[in-house]
């Protein structure tokens, strides 16, 4: 629960227009904060979405409640919702505090005479702007935020404290960016004198037994990066510019913290991808695709619209879309569980046939 000061109070009744629900009222009361409903005290409005939380209202001191259609208490007064949880998106968007930030530029910034900065736009401590970079109207820079060369960003962004934007990267609209974002930066992309391991392995499924001398060649990337509008991207992930072509991340994708990038990759519109995901350079994602935790895609991959990649997958090929994908290597989840119940049945078979070993050395 987080207890803000100096915050508005709110009815019951304002509550449930606001979140679109439905409103059993047991007595007057003036909600100022939310939380969990043993956190609760008589100002906080419960959250109760799941059976458990529910279970807890009986201990609660809170006066109101925010639940699942079709949940009452004759103890408590209740706002029903058919969807919690956006119900509680729409109330922690009214009670959250952003960034603090002054419109105006911080007497530490270095911004480049040729930049170009809109109107009520917010410039922290420490922030480099580089030459030929325009911001957007209302946008927030925190501190310590380097932007690089004709980097153009939109309208309404927030990029919190320690961003790194390469040179020449478009950044839409309403674009977030949080702590220790690096967008921009040199693919992971080289090449060898001679062919090297990978490149015999993927032709000749073996290796040279002598590469020691194999010398290593970096290439480097002139591509930059594209991010269209209402793009969140989470703490310290990185997003490599192309090596000739943009890296591409579409509107209204969300990526979290700890994922990596690879240059040339171009993510559609809507996707989500979880903690700790890696895409190597110039895998194709669809829109709406979700890439669940830890997985791994080698590269020049192609996924189809509206699948999804279930945690910890090695995908190592290309599959259509509406696809749902898991293990390593990646498979869809049909085939697995085919692959899943023909390893039971053989394992019962191989029990059946120790059962009776005994009899086939007697006979021998």
């Amino acid at each position: 629960m987080r207890d803000i000061d100096n915050m508005n109070e709110y009815s019951p009744e304002e509550i449930a227009q606001i979140v679109g629900g439905i409103l059993t009222k047991v007595e007057d009361v003036k909600i100022s904060r939310i939380g969990p409903p043993l956190l609760a005290d008589e100002h906080t409005l419960a959250l109760a979405l799941n059976e458990d939380e529910i279970e807890n209202l009986s201990k609660t001191k809170a006066k109101a409640a925010l639940v699942p259609i079709g949940v009452t208490s004759e103890t408590i007064t209740t706002i029903e919702s058919e969807r919690p949880r956006l119900a509680m998106m729409k109330l922690l968007h009214l009670f959250y505090m952003p960034p603090e930030s002054t419109v105006g530029i911080h007497p530490s910034a270095v911004i480049h005479p040729t930049a170009k900065i809109g109107e009520n736009v917010s410039i922290g401590p420490n922030v480099v702007i580089s030459r030929n970079a325009s911001i957007g109207k209302n946008s927030k820079i925190l501190a310590n935020t380097y932007i690089g060369r004709s980097v153009q960003i939109g309208e309404n962004c927030l990029f919190h404290p320690g961003c790194n934007i390469g040179d020449n990267a478009l950044i839409g609209n309403k674009v977030i960016l949080q702590h220790g974002v690096s967008i921009g930066a040199d693919g992971f992309s080289f090449v060898t004198e001679n062919p090297n391991n990978v490149e015999n392995a993927r032709e000749e499924g073996k290796l040279k037994e002598d590469n020691s001398d194999q010398k290593i060649f970096k290439i480097p990337s002139i591509g930059s990066v594209v991010i269209g509008d209402d793009v969140e991207i989470g703490a310290n992930t990185c997003i490599d510019k192309g090596t000739i072509e943009n890296t591409v991340i579409g509107e209204q994708t969300k990526i979290d913290n700890l994922v990596q990038i690879g240059h040339n990759c171009k993510i559609g519109k809507g996707c989500m991808i979880v903690s700790q995901v890696g895409i190597a350079g110039s895998c194709k994602i669809g829109d709406r695709v979700v890439i669940a935790g830890q997985v791994g895609m080698a590269d020049h991959i192609e996924i189809g619209s509206d699948s999804i990649i279930m945690a910890k997958a090695g995908v190592t090929k290309s599959f259509p879309g509406k696809n749902i994908l898991i293990s390593a290597p990646a498979m869809p989840r049909k085939e697995f569980l085919k692959q899943m119940k023909t390893m039971k049945k053989a394992e019962e078979l191989v029990n059946k046939f120790k059962e009776y070993e005994h009899l086939f050395k007697d006979n021998n």
